[in-house]
């Protein structure tokens, strides 16, 4: 049925779910390697049935389709942290997980009880071998190399696997800055890490915020007509009836 209210309704919707991603944004401007996301609307235009013009009105329904991840790098911030990496150029590290292989732009990692290097939620970080990295209490003065090559004072451990995807908006997001793929990865031939060095979010928060505050006042407008059409409505009905 074509009505006022069900154009509203699907504006407010697509709005209800760009509140979300960029509330999700604001959220993780602190988290490191964390990729601004941003949605993508489809705007359907029909003919209005009603009226006698020659050429009817086009009603204009909206639709909320995807979402688009900014791949661009954040800012980079030294910390002195020798398992604190960051990759400047292209690429994601490739972690291991219970449900398979993650892959982040977030180089914050640390030593586990098991000497193993891992993510802050206790995941490994996967070698170009596709082995975990283990240091034994004797392996002091971590040196990790521009190409991602591990080396301790008594040697080498391995190299730090980095990966691209030729699609990289088909990756699907997870929690804590990982990404999966059903596509299989490349890997990158000339990998550029940076040690003691973290990557920021990409996200600029006063622009997020503005876009928040812009999205809440349109959904809280939006919201309010629908109110009123809704009571019009009954009104409306109400007259029919007594009539």
């Amino acid at each position: 049925m074509e009505t006022t209210s069900l154009i509203a309704l699907s504006g407010q919707s697509s709005l209800a779910r760009q509140m979300d991603i960029v509330a999700n944004n604001i959220a993780n401007m602190n988290t490191h390697g964390f990729k601004n996301e941003k949605v993508m609307f489809v705007e359907h235009l029909v003919k209005s049935q009603g009226g006698d013009k020659i050429r009817p009105a086009k009603l204009s329904y909206v639709r909320d389709i995807a979402t688009m991840t900014d791949m661009s790098p954040g800012q980079m911030e030294k910390t002195g942290n020798p398992f604190d990496l960051a990759i400047t150029n292209e690429g994601f590290f490739v972690i291991q997980t219970k449900d398979g292989e993650r892959y982040t732009r977030n180089g914050r990692f640390q030593l586990d009880d098991g000497g193993q290097i891992v993510t802050q939620t206790g995941d490994p970080l996967v070698s170009s071998g596709g082995a975990p990295f283990f240091l034994s209490p004797e392996d002091t003065e971590v040196t990790i190399s521009r190409d991602g090559t591990v080396a301790t004072n008594n040697g080498e451990l391995g190299k730090i696997r980095l990966v691209t995807f030729e699609n990289p908006q088909s990756l699907e997001r997870f929690a804590n800055g990982l990404f999966a793929s059903k596509v299989a990865p490349t890997d990158v031939e000339n990998p550029e890490i940076s040690q003691g060095t973290l990557e920021g979010s990409n996200i600029k928060p006063i622009l997020e915020m503005a876009k928040l505050i812009e999205v809440s006042r349109k959904y809280d407008s939006v919201r309010k007509f629908i109110t009123r059409e809704d009571e019009r409505m009954r009104n409306m009905i109400k007259e029919m009836g007594t009539a």
